[in-house]
């Protein structure tokens, strides 16, 4: 099993407030990619408490000790997902804004294949695909 965000942040020698443990959990739990407004809104409905000031304290705090990753999809809002998480990359739906994940080996294979014809063993990247749903006739 891997470590938990409030684990990691233990780890780092984070001092883990109440609050920053529910913010933790709250990011623990999302299986999208949610912005600091939603983050807030989340964190509030289990200790209302929270202002949005520590939400925002937080995640830059979670980010800086590399354990959250700001994503950002060109709609002007910071994102945060956990940097541990399996490899994948993002379809984005240019309609709605939702982000779709997921991982395609030949994708993988094409990339690490381009870069050793170019010269470079692939330490990383980021693959974002913006699309529209194809209307089904």
């Amino acid at each position: 099993m891997r470590d938990t965000i409030t684990s990691r942040c233990e780890a780092k020698g984070l001092r883990m407030t109440e609050q920053r443990r529910v913010i933790a959990q709250v990011l623990e739990g999302a299986d999208d990619h949610p912005d600091v407004e939603e983050l807030y809104a989340r964190a509030t409905a289990v200790d209302p408490r929270i202002s949005i000031a520590t939400v925002y304290r937080t995640v830059k705090l979670f980010e800086e000790a590399g354990i959250l990753e700001k994503v950002e999809f060109g709609d002007g809002r910071a994102r945060y997902e956990d940097a541990e998480r399996e490899h994948h990359d993002h379809l984005i739906d240019m309609n709605s804004g939702e982000v779709i994940e997921f991982c395609d080996p030949e994708i993988e294979a094409l990339q690490e294949k381009i870069a050793e014809r170019l010269g470079y063993r692939l330490k990383g990247h980021k693959l974002e695909l913006y699309g529209v749903p194809i209307r089904k006739r």
